[in-house]
C-alpha cells in the first residue's frame, strides 16, 4: 500500500538554499516539495492555494517576515505545520514565531537527517526545537515562574494533562496511546480539546501554556 507523499511549501529568499534544501527532501521519497516561495507574502498565498502538510519559512524575507507569515498561514489554516529554518536564534525571533503558531523550530547548521525528521516529525502532530532554541525556551519558562503573580489555569481534565505531559517529552500518539493504555484516536482528541482550550495551535505552544497556567513544573517536562 503506498502511503501519500508529505506536502511541503519551502519559503527562504536565497535560490541556491531553496534548491538544496528541495533536493535533500524529495531524495527521500516520501517528501515533495509542492512549491517554493521567495517572499513571506508569497508564501501564504501559495500555502492558500496548495495546503501543503508542512511549511518550511525562513524569518528574514522581504515583503513580510517568517514571524509575519506564520500568523498569516496559521490564522486562515491553522491545521498546517510551520517549521522555522533560519540563521537567527535571538530571543526576540524565538519567542515571537513560536507565539505566532510555529511548531519547530531549527537553524540552519543542523544536518540533512535532522530536517527530514523534522518535517516527518511535524507532519505527525510533534513540535521540534533544535537544542539551543529549547535551552533559550526553558530559560524564559523558568524567568516567568520566577516572576509571575500566582497563576489562574485554563481547566485541563486529568485525562489531558497526562496526554500533555507525554506529548511535551516529544512521543508520538500511538507511543502516549500505549503509554496511557488508550486508543490513538482518543490520544487526538484529548490534544484537539487542550489547544482548545489553551488557545494554541501546536504542541510546544501548549506546553508553554501549561507551564505558565501552573498544570506541571518546570521538572516534569525536562
Amino acid at each position: 500500500m503506498e502511503h501519500t507523499p508529505i506536502s511541503v511549501v519551502l519559503a527562504d529568499d536565497h535560490v541556491l538554499f531553496r534548491e538544496g534544501t528541495r533536493e535533500l527532501l524529495e531524495r527521500t521519497g516520501d517528501i515533495t516539495v509542492a512549491g517554493e516561495a521567495s517572499t513571506g507574502a508569497e508564501a501564504v498565498e501559495l500555502v492558500s492555494q496548495l495546503h501543503p502538510d508542512v511549511a518550511v519559512v525562513d524569518i528574514e524575507m522581504p515583503d513580510m517576515n517568517g514571524v509575519e507569515a506564520t500568523r498569516a498561514i496559521k490564522a486562515r489554516q491553522p491545521e498546517i505545520a510551520v517549521l522555522v529554518l533560519t540563521v537567527h536564534d535571538e530571543d526576540p525571533y524565538v519567542f515571537a514565531i513560536l507565539d505566532a503558531g510555529a511548531a519547530g523550530y531549527l537553524l540552519k547548521d543542523v544536518q540533512a537527517t535532522e530536517l527530514v525528521r523534522a518535517v516527518r516529525s511535524l507532519h505527525r502532530g510533534e513540535s521540534v526545537l533544535h537544542p539551543a532554541i529549547a535551552r533559550k525556551v526553558l530559560q524564559q519558562v523558568r524567568t516567568e515562574e520566577d516572576t509571575a503573580a500566582a497563576p489562574r489555569p485554563t481547566e485541563l481534565t486529568d485525562g489531558e494533562k497526562a496526554v500533555l505531559r507525554l506529548a511535551a517529552h516529544g512521543l508520538t500518539n500511538n507511543t502516549i496511546a500505549d503509554r496511557l493504555s488508550i486508543h490513538p484516536r482518543t490520544v487526538q482528541l484529548r490534544l484537539g480539546r487542550i489547544f482548545t482550550k489553551l488557545q494554541v495551535g501546536s504542541r510546544t505552544e501548549a506546553a508553554l501554556r501549561a507551564l505558565r497556567d501552573g498544570h506541571f513544573s518546570l521538572e516534569e517536562l525536562t
